[in-house]
């Protein structure tokens, strides 16, 4: 299980939403969110935990009404990469 806050930034009008990640993979994360933006939106996602932060630019995968959606991350740098393979490892780890 993982937690952490997550601020997401919709691009074409610089919106700010703020919501919790409850998962997180390589390829993307489920941010719980009351106001979901539409499918293929192109946003910008900044994760923040205990343990640091993760920033990339992202898109709409998938949107569950009312409840949250699937942010799919887009070419994050390789420093960002580092940080989220680190949380996924611990992930495993159980730490």
């Amino acid at each position: 299980m993982f937690i952490a806050t997550a601020e997401i930034i919709e691009l074409s009008t610089d919106t700010h939403m703020s919501g919790r990640v409850s998962e997180i993979s390589t390829k993307g994360c489920y941010v719980d969110i009351l106001n979901t933006l539409p499918k293929d939106t192109s946003v910008r996602v900044h994760i923040t935990t205990d343990r640091g932060s993760f920033e990339s630019a992202g898109t709409i995968i998938y949107v569950q009404e009312n409840m949250g959606m699937g942010v799919g991350f887009v070419d994050p740098p390789k420093e960002q990469q580092d940080v989220l393979d680190a949380w996924l490892a611990q992930l495993e780890n159980g730490t």
